[in-house]
């Protein structure tokens, strides 16, 4: 099992506190990616880090790995995918927490002149996402899960037919499922997927304990009376979670601003 952080994020700060101790509790092995610059900088080389971490798990534990990210982290390993190919018969299910697939409006708005590398490049109009989509956006042998919020305030629009973490094409099994979809009621925001919410939570086991994605009829309506994700303790919660959002906002660690997007690879304009 890899976990992915999102943009500005470190894993021990994200996951240490819930998805860590649940996958522990469960008995599952795991390993959590530190991506370059707190994964504000060029997200291609952030994805060379993905890929030696697919390769090295699926090797060291003679099987395909499932990866599970949030936000960056849930569509970094689709660039993986889509320019190292033999990545894919390495990965059994890829599962994202409101991944950022088609970028965001929110970035298009706030790099003008001046953003870090991975900000230019998650902009819904940028070179990078629309390389990360061209041609097909997920493949065979791989199981596709995207666990997303409608209430989503980062990656925007994440609500309607357009929304941004959906995925359409390809021949990879794909199962896109808003936590709305599940619990109408549901108001994890962006944050609250990627830490504590029961509902994003409940859709990554399903997709982790069964064959191909997840299936929302499968998501028992129980999990709507909770209030946190397991691995996540009340008593701490409040300390855990500002922390997490200190982490994620205070841009300390973060690459230097730079005026325009990173250029794509040469690998990206060849032949796949």
């Amino acid at each position: 099992m890899l976990l992915l952080p999102g943009t500005t994020m470190d894993p021990e700060v994200g996951f240490a506190w819930n998805y860590e101790r649940a996958f522990d509790r469960l008995g599952w092995r795991w390993c959590a990616v530190t991506l370059p610059d707190d994964a504000t900088g060029d997200i291609q080389v952030a994805a060379e880090h993905v890929v030696s971490a697919v390769r090295t798990v699926s090797k060291q534990a003679g099987q395909r790995v499932d990866v599970v990210g949030w936000s960056q982290g849930g569509m970094i390993g689709r660039w993986a995918l889509r320019f190292w190919p033999d990545t894919r018969a390495m990965v059994d299910d890829l599962v994202g927490l409101s991944p950022s697939n088609h970028g965001t409006t929110v970035a298009d708005l706030a790099c003008q002149t001046t953003c870090t590398p991975a900000n230019w490049q998650q902009r819904s109009i940028s070179s990078f996402t629309a390389a990360l989509n061209s041609g097909a956006e997920t493949f065979a042998g791989v199981s596709y899960t995207v666990a997303y919020t409608r209430a989503d305030e980062v990656v925007v629009p994440n609500a309607g037919p357009t929304a941004s973490s959906v995925l359409r094409t390809g021949e990879g099994r794909i199962s896109n499922i808003a936590t709305q979809d599940v619990c109408p009621a549901n108001a994890a925001d962006h944050f609250a997927i990627g830490s504590y919410d029961p509902v994003g939570y409940a859709i990554v086991i399903d997709a982790l304990t069964h064959d191909g994605p997840a299936v929302r009829a499968r998501v028992p309506v129980s999990t709507c009376l909770q209030v946190f994700q397991p691995g996540v303790d009340p008593a701490t919660f409040a300390t855990d979670y500002a922390a997490f959002v200190a982490y994620a906002t205070d841009g300390e660690g973060d690459a230097a601003d730079v005026p325009a997007e990173p250029a794509l690879q040469p690998y990206v304009f060849a032949r796949r």
